[in-house]
């Protein structure tokens, strides 16, 4: 009989622990290294944007994503029970590309080199004049067009640049550049 129990005591056990399990992706290797996506995160974020799965190749970065998706926005937060914008960036470029950087929208926007809309690549920084507030939010350009940032209505999300309500706010994007860069940067601000 005590067998018995402890069998139950032990598969009831094990059912609630496999239950409590996420199913989040695993962010592997080291911060700027890029390493191969989990199959499941691949065939996801090429599906949120329209892309092949095999563009999907920076593993560190949607497994990021993926862990941080859903999460609500809180102003100033930085962890899951809520992140802000810059919190958000400030993060995603320290775990995914091992780039320290401020930690304010204000001192992001002075950090990057400015680009050209259709000269973006994957970990750039985009900003936006929401609520007459020049550089007020700022998002991490993916590709295709995409990017990832804390909305304050949705929580950490995948946006169209070009959807037709944050496209009009858009004010600036840009590469991150070296601390030491940013003085003899004459675009940088």
């Amino acid at each position: 009989m005590i067998k018995k129990y402890n069998l139950i005591i032990l598969f009831a056990a094990t059912l609630i622990l496999s239950a409590c399990h996420s199913r989040r992706a695993v962010m592997r290797g080291e911060p700027g290294e890029v390493v191969a996506p989990q199959a499941s995160v691949a065939e996801k974020y090429s599906a949120i944007m329209g892309v092949d799965v095999n563009s999907i190749q920076n593993g560190r970065l949607y497994a990021f994503i993926d862990q941080w998706m859903g999460t609500p926005y809180r102003f100033g937060g930085l962890d899951h029970d809520g992140i802000d914008c810059s919190g958000l960036s400030f993060l995603l470029q320290q775990q995914v590309y091992g780039i320290n950087i401020p930690r304010t929208t204000s001192q992001q926007v002075l950090i990057i080199k400015r680009k050209y809309e259709e000269e973006l690549q994957e970990g750039d920084l985009l900003f936006f004049d929401y609520d007459g507030k020049k550089f007020s939010h700022v998002g991490i350009y993916l590709q295709n067009g995409y990017y990832v940032h804390a909305s304050s209505t949705k929580g950490v999300t995948i946006t169209k640049l070009h959807d037709p309500y944050t496209y009009k706010y858009f004010s600036r994007c840009g590469a991150i550049v070296a601390a030491d860069d940013v003085a003899n940067t004459p675009d940088s601000k």
